[in-house]
């Protein structure tokens, strides 16, 4: 775990290739090399209404971008595919808290494995069930939308989310990283870093746009003017 996602001094930026050209995942991979973080979604069809990528989308990624790679798990037997995952040698990897009841067995595999283990949580799902696992990750993402599709519009109710998970975070005196995934441009972006958000995750506000590279200048200007609890 040498790469710093646990510098709190900015905001971190992590486009999402869920909404780049898949017939050009290499060049549009290229296209966000100013970014912090790579979002792989990882859908299965089941635990969400989608299916998107598997273990070669993460090591495809993982040549491409020299940055952190997040294999987000949106799959409904993480217990049992883990071990995949970590073979595609990601920097983090993210699983859903309501798709298991062996939280802390994967937060353990996961660290053993020298990999950052985030856990993450549906719009509809209270981010006290994050309680007991939250000194042990070192990332939390907060689903903004209900996943399974891109282009979808942010949740305002997410916000009073991440405050909550943030006063925890106080509570226990942890500091993980908090990650927003849904309805993410240069309009929402400052609300939510706001509320307490340090990782923004976006799909169509960046691969969507014709210079990637600006998008993503423009989405860490954006969140940066909510910076209050970064130091």
């Amino acid at each position: 775990m040498s790469k710093a996602i646990l510098d709190k001094k900015d905001l971190l930026i992590a486009p999402s290739i869920l909404a780049a050209d898949l017939s050009q995942l290499g060049s549009e991979i290229a296209s966000v090399s100013n970014a912090d973080v790579l979002h792989v979604d990882i859908m299965d069809g089941h635990f969400v209404p989608n299916i998107s990528f598997g273990p070669n989308a993460v090591r495809t990624s993982r040549k491409c971008f020299g940055g952190l790679i997040d294999a987000h798990l949106m799959i409904s037997n993480p217990d049992e595919l883990l071990e995949n995952f970590i073979q595609a040698k990601p920097d983090i990897l993210t699983f859903h808290i309501e798709a298991t009841n062996h939280a802390d067995r994967l937060i353990s595999r996961i660290h053993e494995a020298g990999i950052f283990a985030s856990v993450s949580v549906n719009p509809a799902t209270s981010v006290s069930l994050l309680e007991d696992v939250l000194p042990e990750v070192d990332m939390v993402l907060i689903m903004s939308v209900n996943p399974g599709f891109g282009g979808q519009t942010f949740i305002p109710q997410t916000l009073n989310k991440i405050r909550k998970l943030r006063h925890l975070c106080g509570l226990y005196r942890v500091n993980p990283r908090i990650e927003v995934d849904g309805g993410i441009d240069t309009t929402t972006a400052k609300s939510v870093v706001e509320a307490g958000a340090d990782v923004l995750v976006a799909g169509l506000a960046i691969f969507g746009q014709e210079s990637r590279a600006e998008a993503i200048e423009g989405l860490h200007a954006a969140g940066r003017k909510g910076l209050t609890h970064l130091v």
